[in-house]
C-alpha cells in the first residue's frame, strides 16, 4: 500500500504567495502560523474554537474577472486544518498596519481596528486582544468599507465568539463602533485576486494525504478510492479530535471546495442546502424564510465557528447536542446521500441509528439537505427554536427544542418537534406530536402534552445538566411556546437589548 504524500500549501499573505512544503494533513493552521512562520501574535487559548484568541481572517475571491471582490471570514485557527487555506488569502494580527493592509504611504501606524481598541482602552492583559482585533478587522471589511454602520447589536453578535477574562466587553464594543471615525484603510482586491488566481488548485490524486476536490464527481471518486480517509467539512468538530484527543490522520478528504455542495438554491419549492455551505450562509438562507430563527442562528455558535463550520458537517457528525438537527427535524427536512452508485434520500430523523452512528455507507457522503417551504399562508403557523445552555453566547446546548406548529382555527392541524440533548441522537418527539395533533390549542392541552414530552425521553446526567433538569426544561419550553403563542413577551433574555454607553 502506498503511503499518502504530504503536499504543498500555498496562500496569499502581505501581498505575496506563501509556499509551505510537506505539511502533515493533521497539522492545524495555528501550529503552522506560530511554529513554522513565527507569527506568535495569534494566540492559543482553549484549543477548541471557544475563546477566539486564535482568530485570523481568510479572504476568498467571490466572482470572475478583473476587479472582483473578496469575501472575508474570521475563523478560529486552532481547529482549522492548515491545508484548508490552500488558495485563500490570510491575515493575522501582524498584517494590519496600513502599509501591509494594502494602503502604502499612510502615515498612521495602526489599522482602525487596532487604533479603536487603543483609544477605547479595550485591552488589559492583552492575551485575547489579537483575536478581538481580527474579529474587528473582519467586521471592518464586511460593514465599514461597505458604508454600513456598526450598531451595538451587530458588534455584540459578531464578537460573541471572542471571550475576554479581565477587561469586560463594554470598551471592546465601543471600539467596534468607533472604527468608523478613522480614515478608511482599503485592500487592493484586484491585486489579491490575481495572486489567488495564480495558485493552482490541488489536482485530484489518491496519493495525496489531504485532498481538496473541486467537483462532486471528484469528491465521490476520492471517497470510493479512500473510504477510510477522514472527511472534513469545516473541521469545527474534527479539529477537536486533533487538539484534545491528539488524533492524527493519514488521509483527509475536505469537501469545502466542492462547487455543487457550496450552493444554496430552491428546487420545486424546497430550499436545498449543499453540505459544504457554511453555517453562516445556511442560516442566512433559512432566515429569509423564517425570521423568527434570528436569535437561534446567532446563538448556534460564535461567528468564527459559523464561518468555518458547515451544515452538512454538523448533520453528518450527528452529535446529540448539535443544534441544527433539532431545527431541521422540526422543519421536516430530508437528507440526500451520494456515492458513485447514485443518490438516496431519507428523513433526517431516520438517518441516525445510535450515538454518532448513522446510515452513511463507507463510500457515501452527505450531499444535500432539503428543507420544505413554510406552511401555506392560509393557515396559522408558529415556529420557535429554544437553546438552553450555561452561557448565553457561544456555548453548547444542554437542551435544544424546536417546535413547528400549524393551527386550523384553534385546533392543532399539524406539529413537528425536534429535540437535542435528551437522547443518544437528535430525535423527533413523535409521542408529544400525537398528543397535540387534532387537539384544541389551549393551556389544558399543552399541560397534558408537557407530561408526555417529559416522559418521552430518558436523558442522561452529565456536566451540562442532570437528567431531571433536562426533563423539567423540556416541559417548561413547551409551556413557554404556548405563552409566546398567546402574545407573552419579556419572558426571556431575547427581549433584552444592549444599549450603547453614553
Amino acid at each position: 500500500m502506498t503511503t499518502p504524500n504530504s503536499q504543498t500549501i500555498q496562500f496569499v499573505r502581505r501581498g505575496e504567495v506563501v509556499t509551505l512544503d510537506n505539511v502533515p494533513p493533521s497539522r492545524t493552521l495555528l501550529e503552522v502560523l506560530r511554529e513554522d512562520l513565527g507569527l506568535t501574535g495569534t494566540k492559543e487559548g482553549c484549543g477548541e474554537g471557544d475563546c477566539g484568541a486564535c482568530t485570523v481572517v481568510l479572504g476568498e475571491a467571490n466572482g470572475n474577472g478583473e476587479g472582483e471582490q473578496l469575501t472575508f471570514k474570521a475563523v478560529n485557527s486552532c481547529i482549522r486544518l492548515a491545508h484548508s487555506v490552500h488558495g485563500l488569502a490570510l491575515w493575522t494580527v501582524e498584517d494590519l498596519s496600513p502599509a501591509n493592509a494594502g494602503k502604502p504611504g499612510n502615515a498612521a501606524s495602526q489599522h482602525p481596528a487596532q487604533e479603536a481598541m487603543v483609544q477605547c482602552h479595550a485591552s488589559q492583559c492583552g492575551f485575547c486582544t489579537p483575536g478581538f482585533v481580527m474579529s474587528l478587522f473582519g467586521m471592518y471589511q464586511k460593514h465599514v468599507l461597505n458604508g454600513q454602520p456598526i450598531t451595538r447589536e451587530i458588534a455584540q453578535t459578531e464578537l460573541s465568539g471572542n471571550l475576554c477574562r479581565c477587561t469586560g466587553y463594554r470598551p471592546i464594543l465601543d471600539a467596534a463602533q468607533q472604527m468608523t471615525e478613522y480614515p478608511a484603510v482599503r485592500l487592493d482586491h484586484p491585486s489579491i485576486t490575481r495572486q489567488l488566481a495564480g495558485i493552482q488548485p490541488q489536482a485530484p490524486d489518491a496519493n495525496n494525504a489531504y485532498q481538496l476536490p473541486g467537483t462532486l464527481a471528484e469528491l465521490l471518486a476520492a471517497r470510493a478510492a479512500q473510504p477510510k480517509a477522514q472527511l472534513v467539512a469545516g473541521c469545527t468538530d474534527v479539529g477537536l479530535w486533533v487538539t484534545k484527543m491528539h488524533k492524527q490522520f493519514d488521509a483527509v478528504i475536505d469537501i469545502t471546495r466542492v462547487a455543487e455542495l457550496r450552493r444554496i438554491e430552491q428546487r420545486s419549492g424546497d430550499l436545498v442546502i449543499g453540505a459544504a455551505a457554511t453555517l453562516q450562509d445556511a442560516f442566512a438562507a433559512l432566515l429569509q424564510r423564517w425570521r423568527e430563527l434570528t436569535t437561534f442562528a446567532a446563538r448556534f455558535a460564535g461567528l468564527p465557528v459559523r464561518n468555518s463550520g458547515t451544515l452538512g458537517g454538523n448533520v453528518a457528525n450527528g452529535s446529540p447536542i448539535g443544534d441544527s438537527m433539532p431545527l431541521l427535524i422540526a422543519l421536516k427536512s430530508r437528507i440526500v446521500l451520494a456515492s458513485m452508485r447514485g443518490e438516496r434520500e431519507m428523513s433526517l430523523e431516520d438517518f441516525y441509528t445510535g450515538y454518532r452512528q448513522n446510515l452513511l455507507a463507507a463510500d457515501e457522503v452527505v450531499a444535500f439537505i432539503k428543507v420544505p417551504p413554510p406552511t401555506s399562508s392560509s393557515q396559522t403557523s408558529l415556529l420557535r427554536a429554544y437553546k438552553i445552555s450555561k452561557r448565553y453566547d457561544d456555548d453548547i446546548s444542554a437542551v435544544c427544542l424546536v417546535l413547528n406548529l400549524t393551527l386550523d382555527g384553534d385546533v392543532v392541524s399539524d406539529i413537528s418537534i425536534g429535540a437535542g440533548g435528551v437522547a443518544a441522537t437528535p430525535v423527533r418527539a413523535r409521542q408529544t406530536e400525537a398528543a397535540l395533533r387534532g387537539q384544541p390549542w389551549t393551556l389544558a392541552s399543552v399541560q397534558a402534552a408537557m407530561h408526555t414530552l417529559r416522559a418521552e425521553f430518558e436523558p442522561i446526567s452529565d456536566m451540562r445538566a442532570s437528567s431531571s433538569y433536562r426533563r423539567q426544561v423540556l416541559g417548561n419550553l413547551l409551556q413557554r411556546f404556548w405563552l409566546e403563542s398567546q402574545g407573552g413577551q419579556h419572558i426571556n433574555l431575547e427581549a433584552f437589548k444592549l444599549e450603547a454607553s453614553t
